[in-house]
Formats: C-alpha cells, structure tokens, sequence
C-alpha cells in the first residue's frame, strides 16, 4: 500500500487527486509556484483528519504543506512535489465568543472578516487587520503573524492570540497557553508558534483575544508632500509627538502616480494624487479629534499640505487611494510585494536606499509603507511573458538581485527582512544573514525538535 492509498482507505473523498486541484495549490497571491505537483490535496474537517493525516505522512515520511486561503506573499503554503497539501480551509467554525472575557475561540479556518462581522454584535473587534482580511484565515494570520494597517497602534497578530492548539508532526495533540490575562507558565510556545510558518506544527483551535468597540469619532487626515523622504520625516515627527494615529500609510511618488492613473480623472477629483507623496492619518477614540488637529499641525509644520475630515464619505475616498495600490500595479503586470521593517527614524534613510537602488539598476520599485510602524511594501512589477503559461510565470534574475540589495540595505540601517509576510520561500536565503550563525543553527535546531523527521513544510524558512 503506498502513502496515497493509505490517505484514500482512511480519510476518503476528502482526499483529493483532481489535477486542477493540485495545481492550485502549487501557488499562493506571491506569484509563487512550486515546482512539480503534490501527492494529494486532503480537505480537512476535522482535528481528526489532521490528526490522521499526520500519522500517515510521518509513517511515510511524505512532506506535508498545511494550506489556509492561500493569500500568502512569501510562497510558504504552496504544494511542492509529491506533499500532502493538508487544506485546513474547511475547518471555518467559530466555536466561542465570551464578551465577559473578551475573547473567542475559532477553528483556523475562519476568514478574518468574518470573525469581524461575528464580534461585532458583542461590541467587540478584532485587531489584526491584514489587507487580505476579506480573504485569509485567521490560522494563516497566525501562522504568518500577520499585520495590517492598525497594528501601530493596535498589535500585530502575535498579541491577539492567547492560547492554540496544534497537531504535531506525529500527531499527537498540544495545546498551549490560557484563557486568562496574565501567565507566565512555562516557555511561551503559543508564541514560539505564531509566526513559525507551519514549520512546528498544523493549527486547529485558537483561542484569541478581542477588543471593546470605544466610543468616539473617527478622523482622517489626507496630507501631501514634495517628495517622499519629508512624508517619511514628517510622519517621525507625528510619532514623536506622541501621537498614536490608528492608521498611518505613506505612498511614495512612483506608486502615487500608478495610483491616479488606476483611479482615472473622474474617481481622483478632487483627491491629492496629482503630485508628490501622500501621507494617510487616521485617528480613533474619544481624543480622535484633539489628535487630529494636533497631527494636522505637525505635518503642516513639516511642508505639508494637510486636509482633515470627519465625514465618513471623504475618509473612505482617502483609504480608497491606500487600497488601490494594489490593482493599480497589478494593472501593468505580475506584483512582486515586498515586506521590510525598519526602526521608524530611518524611514527617510530607507525610501532613500531604495531610490538609489532603482535608480542604479533600472528597476521601477513603486513603495508603500505602513508609515506608523516603519514597515515598507516596495513593490516590484514584472511584465507578464505571454509565451509561457500562467503557472510558469517567473521572476527575472534582475529583479531578484534588486531585491537582495534592497533586503540587504534594510538589514543595513537596523530593520528586518520582513515585518509581517513572513519568510516563506521568498526569502530564506537572506535569513542567516539576518538571524547570525548562532540563532539560525538554535532555529534550526527548534524546528528538529518539533519535526524530527522533517516533514513540515520543508524548504519553507530553512532550505530542505
């Protein structure tokens, strides 16, 4: 009996061999595709089915790649030759919500929107935000430790998540963490494991902490400057002067122009997309309107040009230019998203390595940034090869090497290769150079501890 056989005989139908099938999870939205095709797609149900899955894959020693929505931008979850994609997606239960303890427990497949919408009728929210939230899992949020536009203020995914429960590579069940405020029992696996990519373990149950919904209005603030580098200062000086907007984005002039022509003349009038950059200020709470206008004043101290508003309508027309960015460059061609994090002083320092990088090898590198953490989306945009097929599409060496400068420049002035993508496959050959010999072999040898035999998304964060 072999691997496959074995899947068939105890999991049945939800055990998939379908060609289009396996060829799906061969990508993810990073424009990664793995090379070859996987043994089987199983559709997780249940813990058990993960449970099972497991046994049989360390048995056979078969690879297993666990898959939520597949919204990745590191190529982490895509089915690489002769793995189990083990898909988890199903797994979509909210199985509790306590408001008295302002928390929720969800399987892994929840979509993030929907965990929103279910919250919301308790007064509650959720905070991690990621622009996928429409579309990924909570279990890939974790997985990921996920960011989003509020995390400046709000925290990343990694402080949303109280408790899990994982499925080893074994099988056998660990559940970390508490329900409780505080504990300190014990090393923090919950956290070892949130951001580990599914290198550790496959997430079947979370336990994860919500928030009130405050009273207080929301303010937005739309302000534009000649030119990136006093956006990014500017933006320093609000932080500063410590204030702690709950939305601060910064698009540099190359992708602001992107953006107008995206927009077109008509959905653009009368919005500040005809020159410079544009800096996005959003407060919220019950001092959203005293910060605000003490935001207003520092940006317009630092050169810009700032427009405040309180109605819904106009706020919505500002974070539409933020969530455009995207499609506009989607529009020319395959989007390479890039994802670095630097300390929030040397922002100017960063937009400033990447002009000369551009400038240097010919590469348009049109960026975003959540301005309010130091975390930038450079943006590289390749021109689809109309002779070669859709799941052959690559990304030319010089592109590639732009981006190791670029990794290598934000290593330079004390940031990280990713603050909320994740390693995945992208950029694993960067990350010793990040982490040093000392921590990258302790890494190494956590990931041994957990999955002996290796089996667990191999290649993903360490070469296999």
């Amino acid at each position: 009996m072999t691997a496959l056989e074995r899947l068939q005989a105890e999991l049945g139908t939800i055990v998939s061999v379908d060609p289009a099938e396996l060829a799906a999870a061969r990508a993810d939205r990073s424009g990664w595709v793995a090379a070859g095709l996987p043994l089987a797609v199983v559709r997780a149900g249940t813990v058990e089915h993960v449970q099972a899955t497991l046994r049989i894959a360390s048995e056979w020693r078969v690879p297993v790649v666990t898959r939520g929505a597949g919204t990745g931008l590191a190529g982490g979850a895509c089915g690489t030759d002769g793995s189990i994609v083990l898909s988890v997606a199903g797994m979509n239960r909210i199985l509790e919500i306590r408001p008295e303890d302002e928390l929720a427990v969800v399987e892994p497949g929840v979509i993030n929107q929907h965990l929103g919408d279910a919250l919301l009728e308790h007064g509650l929210w959720f905070a991690p935000d990621p622009a996928s939230r429409a579309i990924s899992t909570v279990g890939g949020n974790i997985a990921t430790n996920a960011g989003g536009l509020l995390c400046a203020k709000y925290g990343v995914t990694r402080e949303a998540v109280l408790g899990l429960t994982v499925v080893l590579a074994d099988g056998s069940l660990l559940r970390t963490g508490r329900r409780t405020v505080k504990g300190v029992t014990g090393y923090d696996l919950t956290a070892l494991l949130t951001g580990s990519e599914g290198t550790l373990g496959v997430i079947v149950e979370a336990v994860v902490r919500t928030r009130a919904i405050t009273a207080g209005e929301t303010v937005t603030i739309g302000a534009v400057f000649p030119d990136v580098g006093r956006a990014a200062a500017a933006s320093v000086l609000v932080t500063a002067a410590r204030i702690r907007p709950a939305v601060m984005e910064l698009i540099d002039p190359v992708a602001l122009a992107l953006i107008a022509a995206h927009l077109g003349p008509a959905a653009s009038a009368g919005l500040p997309l005809g020159r410079g950059a544009f800096l996005l200020v959003q407060t919220d709470g019950p001092a959203a309107r005293a910060e605000a206008e003490q935001a207003v004043a520092v940006l317009r101290a630092a050169g810009g040009e700032a427009r405040l508003s309180t109605d819904a309508a106009s706020a919505e027309r500002l974070l539409d230019v933020r969530r455009a960015a995207h499609p506009a460059l989607a529009a020319h061609g395959q989007v390479l998203i890039e994802d670095v994090c630097v300390p929030r002083s040397r922002m100017k320092e960063m937009f400033d390595r990447i002009a000369e990088i551009s400038a240097r090898t010919g590469v348009p590198i049109p960026t975003v940034a959540h301005a309010g953490d130091g975390n930038l989306h450079p943006n590289f945009v390749i021109p689809v090869d109309r002779g070669r097929p859709a799941d052959e599409q690559v990304v030319p060496e010089p592109i590639w090497a732009a981006a190791g400068e670029l990794f290598r420049a934000a290593l330079d002035v004390g940031g990280t290769l990713t603050g909320e993508h994740g390693v995945g496959v992208l950029k694993r050959r960067w990350l010793a150079e990040e982490l040093g010999d000392t921590s990258f072999e302790l890494q190494r040898r956590i990931k041994t501890v957990f999955d002996p035999l290796a089996i667990l998304n191999p290649g993903t964060m360490f070469a296999s």
